[in-house]
């Protein structure tokens, strides 16, 4: 079994379902000759052609909208936006079109379109290459958001994303997309949508991650055995796998979530009010957010805006220590 980093899992995954599936096609700006910004296309166009991997102009509502015609006519695209920060040109074509393709036409049509798009910071990028926007994607009905952490989970669900009917907001850590790396099964197998995983048990309290910032928790729960913490890898952001987190956070009495993004109206916020719904009898402390600052991405304090390990451990002891 080899083992991979995120980006040749990602490479492999739509190999394998290229070859498994003549009406998957990839398009998007340099995905074809240069093998994608980060090479995560690499290859594909000499083994499947220029018919199927397409390289677009510099267009994201170009690039989305093409995707949801090719989806509506029987194909399965598989478009890739270079950053998740130049997905807003096609916010349009995604929510307004996309999303609710399948309700305007009363089940008559269905969008199999899966958007790649690499997510958040990490490559000192600034505030145009390094947003995290997966609670926007969250809050449109009709979308899909998944948002792995390690190259197993990103093979798996995305060949379980490119054969749903619907669309899907497939995110990737670039922070971690070369540094994360583990033992990938070559050929076939898929991880279902819509289940979390959990990396570590324990019964002192619940962290919930995903993304890169699923490792920065790991490290910090890592130093502090004592916190006993339960840590949970959300892995599919929407549909939430909530009786995984209802069921931890009844175990464990408290509960922390780590989130890039910045923190007001973040998608912590949304679990957080679950939990509060769903748990409140059983909660030990309040709920903590460990979040992105709600300011613009900065260039040169970039470890100062992300909720790295030293921060989520500074905040994981107040919750431990908490009395009320």
């Amino acid at each position: 079994m080899p083992s991979w980093n995120i980006i040749q899992a990602v490479n492999d995954a739509l190999r394998v379902e290229m070859r498994r599936d003549p009406r998957v096609v990839v398009l998007g700006e340099d995905v074809g000759k240069f093998g994608g910004v980060f090479r995560a296309t690499l290859g594909l166009i000499e083994e499947f052609g220029a018919d199927r991997v397409i390289d677009t102009p510099l267009a994201e509502a170009g690039i989305v909208g093409a995707a949801i015609g090719m989806a509506m006519y029987g194909l399965r695209p598989v478009p890739e936006i270079q950053f998740s920060d130049f997905i807003y040109p096609a916010f349009d074509q995604i929510v307004n079109e996309l999303a609710k393709l399948r309700y305007r036409s009363g089940g008559q049509y269905s969008a199999p379109v899966v958007i790649r798009t690499p997510a958040g910071g990490g490559i000192k990028g600034g505030h145009y290459h390094s947003q995290s926007p997966e609670a926007l994607f969250i809050h449109t009905p009709g979308l899909q958001v998944i948002y792995p952490s390690n190259p197993y989970d990103a093979k798996g669900l995305l060949l379980s994303a490119i054969r749903s009917d619907d669309p899907v907001i497939f995110m990737e850590p670039k922070r971690v997309y070369r540094a994360a790396k583990g033992d990938v099964p070559e050929g076939d197998y898929t991880i279902p949508i819509g289940e979390a995983r959990v990396v570590r048990e324990g019964r002192g309290m619940t962290v919930i991650a995903w993304g890169a910032m699923l490792h920065e928790a790991e490290q910090a729960v890592g130093q502090l055995p004592e916190l006993d913490a339960e840590l949970i890898d959300l892995r599919t952001l929407w549909p939430l796998d909530i009786e995984a987190v209802v069921g931890s956070v009844s175990k464990t009495g408290r509960c922390a979530i780590v989130q890039e993004a910045p923190r007001t109206c973040g998608f912590a916020a949304e679990i957080a009010a679950l939990v509060q719904e769903r748990c409140f009898p059983r909660l030990e402390a309040p709920i903590a957010r460990i979040t992105g600052w709600d300011t613009p991405f900065p260039y040169a304090l970039e470890n100062d805006y992300l909720p790295l390990a030293p921060r989520i451990l500074h905040k994981l002891r107040e919750l431990k220590d908490y009395e009320a």
